[in-house]
Order: C-alpha cells, then sequence, then structure tokens
C-alpha cells in the first residue's frame, strides 16, 4: 500500500511531539532497592502481594514453558516496571489486561505498561515465558538424577521466574506443575483438594499454595520419581517428606526423627510458624543444604554416604529446621542481616549436638573464637559482611556468618544470663513472625529484654574487626591472622 506524504499541520505536530518524548525518556536500564550486596536486586516501586507460577516439566534436559502473574500494589507512579528475571525467553507481557512492551536490560526485565500505573494503584502483571534450567550453575534449578528442584539463596529465582527478588518483598505463593505421568511435583505449602489433576495436553497438573508469605530465595519446586511420606507432629502438624521413591525404606529412619526434632525448637524458641513442614532429598550433589520453606532442601548423599557421623547429620537437620523460624517466618531486611539466619541456625544445631552429648557448645565455640578474627579478615564481620567475588555469590555465605554468628549469640548469653536470652529468642520469632527485621531490631529487643542499653556490645560484636573478649571466658584466646601478602 502506498500512503501518501501529505498530512494535515496537526498530525505533524503530535509526531513531532512524540518524536520529542521518544527522545527524552532514558533507555530501560536495570534497578535496585540498594542492598549493600547485590545492588542490582530487587526492585522500587512497587510491593508484591501474591505470585501465581505455572510451569510445565518435560524433562530436565530442555526448557519448561511457565507463566508467571504477579499481583502488586504500586507504591510510586510507573510509568515502567521492573522484575528481576533472567535465563529465559519472554513471549508476551501483560499489565492489567492490556499488552505490554517490555526489553531486557542486565538481568532485569523492563516492562513498559499501556497505561501508567498510578501510586497505590493495583497492577497485575502476567508474564509468558520459559524457565530454563541447562546449564545451570549459579543457583535456581538443581538438575537432579530424575527430574528437577530448586535452590534460590541468595539471588537466585529470578533465574527462574519473573521476581522482586529480594527477601524484604514477601508475597503469598500459588503454584501449578504440569508434569508427565509416573513423576511426582511438590511445592511450598499446602496441596489443593485435590492435589492433581489431568492436564488438558496430558499428564498432570498439581497445585500448591502458601498460607503464609514468602520471600522469593525460599520457593521450591521439585518434580521427579518421588516418594511422598506422610506423618504427625507436635500438636498435629502435618509433615510431608518428599524422597526419591526408590530409597524410601532406606530414609525412613532419618525422617522419623522431625517429630522429635520440632518438639526440641519449640520447647525453646514457641511453636512451629507455618502450616506443614518436611524434608525434600534430592539426588544430586550440591554442596549444600537448604531452608526452602516448609519443606527444607537436602542432597541425598547426606544420608547415604557413611562418612557422615549420625550426631552431624541430626544436627544438620535441626539447622535447616530452625531456619523456618529465623529466616523463613522472620526474613532479614538486608542481605547484610543474614547473620541473623545463619547465626541462629547454627546456635540451634550446636546446641542440639552438645544435648546429643558429642560435641559440646563450649568447645564449638571455644575454637570459633579462636578462628574468629581470620574469619572477619577474610569475610569482614558478622553485620557488615563483604561482598562476594564476582561470579561467586555462594561465597557470601563464609564461616563468619555460621559458628562465628552462633558466636555472637553466645557471647550476648553470657553477658546477659539464660533467662534474658531465651526471653529474647521467643520474642524476636513471635513479634516478627511472617515479616521482615535486621540487625538494628534485634538490638533494641535484646536491649529491651536485657533492661540496659546492649548497643556498645553489639557494635563490638557485628562490625568490630576484632573478636571482642567472650564473658566468662578471658582464657581464650584468638588465632594470630597472617599478614595479607603484598
Amino acid at each position: 500500500m502506498q500512503l501518501s506524504s501529505r498530512r494535515p499541520r496537526a498530525v505533524l505536530l503530535a509526531a513531532a511531539s512524540l518524536a520529542l518524548v521518544a527522545a527524552t525518556v532514558p533507555p530501560p536500564g536495570p534497578l535496585g532497592i540498594g542492598d549493600a550486596l547485590f545492588p542490582a536486586l530487587g526492585n522500587p516501586g512497587y510491593d508484591v502481594l501474591a505470585y501465581d507460577l505455572s510451569f510445565t516439566y518435560r524433562t530436565n534436559r530442555q526448557p519448561l514453558d511457565a507463566t508467571t502473574v504477579i499481583d502488586a500494589r504500586a507504591t510510586a507512579p510507573l510509568d515502567r516496571i521492573n522484575l528481576d528475571f533472567t535465563r529465559g525467553k519472554v513471549a508476551s507481557v501483560q499489565v492489567n489486561g492490556l499488552p505490554a512492551t517490555f526489553a531486557s536490560a542486565g538481568e532485569d526485565l523492563v516492562l513498559t505498561p499501556a497505561r501508567p500505573v498510578p501510586e497505590g494503584g493495583l497492577m497485575r502483571i502476567t508474564v509468558r515465558h520459559t524457565s530454563d534450567p541447562t546449564g545451570a550453575r549459579d543457583g535456581g534449578w538443581v538438575v537432579t538424577e530424575d527430574g528437577l528442584a530448586m535452590a534460590n539463596q541468595a539471588d537466585a529465582a529470578h533465574r527462574v521466574f519473573p521476581c522482586n527478588d529480594h527477601p524484604s518483598d514477601k508475597a503469598h505463593f500459588t503454584f501449578r506443575i504440569t508434569a508427565p505421568e509416573g513423576l511426582t511435583a511438590v511445592a511450598n505449602g499446602i496441596a489443593d483438594a485435590p492435589a492433581r489433576r489431568p492436564a488438558a495436553a496430558g499428564g498432570t497438573t498439581w497445585t500448591y499454595r502458601t498460607v503464609h508469605p514468602m520471600a522469593t530465595e525460599l520457593a521450591q519446586v521439585s518434580v521427579g520419581r518421588s516418594a511422598v511420606v506422610h506423618r504427625t507432629g507436635p500438636h498435629g502438624l502435618p509433615i510431608r517428606d518428599v524422597v526419591p521413591a526408590a530409597d524410601r525404606a532406606a530414609l525412613e529412619r532419618w525422617l522419623a526423627k522431625t517429630p522429635g526434632q520440632l518438639e526440641w525448637m519449640e520447647a525453646r524458641v514457641g511453636p512451629y510458624p507455618f502450616e506443614n513442614y518436611g524434608v525434600l532429598i534430592a539426588a544430586a550433589k550440591t554442596g549444600f543444604e537448604l531452608e526452602t520453606q516448609t519443606l527444607s532442601l537436602f542432597e541425598r548423599g547426606l544420608f547415604t554416604d557413611a562418612g557422615y557421623p549420625e550426631w552431624y547429620v541430626e544436627a544438620v537437620m535441626v539447622h535447616e529446621l530452625a531456619h523456618q523460624w529465623f529466616g523463613d517466618s522472620v526474613t532479614p531486611r538486608s542481605w547484610s542481616d543474614l547473620w541473623l539466619n545463619e547465626g541462629h541456625a547454627t546456635w540451634y544445631e550446636a546446641l542440639y549436638a552438645d544435648g546429643l552429648g558429642t560435641y559440646s557448645l563450649e568447645r564449638r565455640m571455644r575454637e570459633a573464637y579462636e578462628r574468629s578474627d581470620g574469619w572477619r579478615a577474610a569475610g569482614g564481620p558478622p553485620a557488615a559482611p563483604k561482598p562476594a567475588a564476582p561470579g561467586q555469590k555462594i561465597g557470601l555465605f563464609r564461616p563468619v556468618v555460621y559458628d562465628g554468628s552462633a558466636l555472637v549469640l553466645y557471647a550476648l548469653r553470657q553477658e546477659i544470663g539464660t533467662a534474658a536470652f531465651d526471653r529474647i529468642e521467643r520474642r524476636w520469632v513471635a513479634d516478627h513472625r511472617d515479616g521482615v527485621a535486621g540487625t538494628d531490631d534485634f538490638v533494641r529487643l535484646a536491649s529491651a529484654e536485657a533492661g540496659r542499653d546492649l548497643t556498645g556490645f553489639f557494635e563490638a560484636w557485628l562490625y568490630g574487626q576484632k573478636t571482642p573478649k567472650v564473658p566468662g571466658h578471658p582464657e581464650w584466646k584468638a588465632a594470630a591472622v597472617p599478614a595479607p601478602r603484598g
């Protein structure tokens, strides 16, 4: 079709105006909320209320077809919306039912809605995309012998689905996973009734929903030839374990320990905070275990390799269980608050091992004290950790945020006494349940329960380059830190 070059003056003026606007609007770029350790993580301008994630799985060697629906409230006027997302191809985007344009910028997916979203406005974002597990080395999907699992900590959820990938923005989740017959799909939360329905294109669709809000880094979806084992915990709590079907009988002696471990934790910090609990044992070598909410991820070798003592395996199980209170229910405001997660989980792991009579708490804390100055030199103090090296995000999880931070809690108990310490622990998880909290919140609470200002104590223990003396143990000595090579 040939169009005339003659246009009315009004049309020419409108075209010139649009060209001027296009010239002045900056190109899409990645945003972040300013986290000191992950500056490009998270996005300003909105609060996610809910995610509805649909995945269609075929094999663990090809991308999954996926749809992500995000319900959010704008906290500022938005003519663009940044989501964290990479390692997937986007087919289409809608915002409030209207097509939106989109572009990638760094590890952000930048949306331009057809109509700007006003401050306080609700928006529903629908992204049709793929989710690619192939070649994953930096978190997100974990390829197992018979399927997939998720390991999104610390900044890898956006390598699986579009999201606001920062723990300070918790939301409710719905998961819909379609898989071929013969495979079992599980996810955080509780299953719909019925949990499985025939899929229109064949296979089965499994649906799960969380009752409590959750950080993106704690999301879990697993597909495989799995057995789902049900039992009851304290106060009738449903326990759901997911294990490789072929290993079901061999793993039972470990699975049977969870109800007692729950009782042990509840006796120290109060009621379990979620709708159910269980362990997900994956047929994969991950090199770590992970506290995904209501369904902690473990590698199978922890339970089947002969080299691990029984007390150690039990203590590691308690570590991930303790995270359900510390890190999952009470989620860190920033990644520099990671010591609150890992320090507490390590504390209860060490306390449990002490109770088994195999590795005393005092011995472990003395050994941590000896190494603490070296850990601080290598990774920074507990509440001001150094960023991980480029391409080594898992490097954030250094000894200083585990035993080095459990040592802070030991010193606190020595300083204020066991009764005040126990009150702090219970109030912390009760006051901040289903919320986010940071180091300053913990210092205020501890000071209130101790009946005196502990700011100076925490300043030295959490931010000092050298480890202070442990109250009650002046004889403990820190090992000398080698001078850096010049």
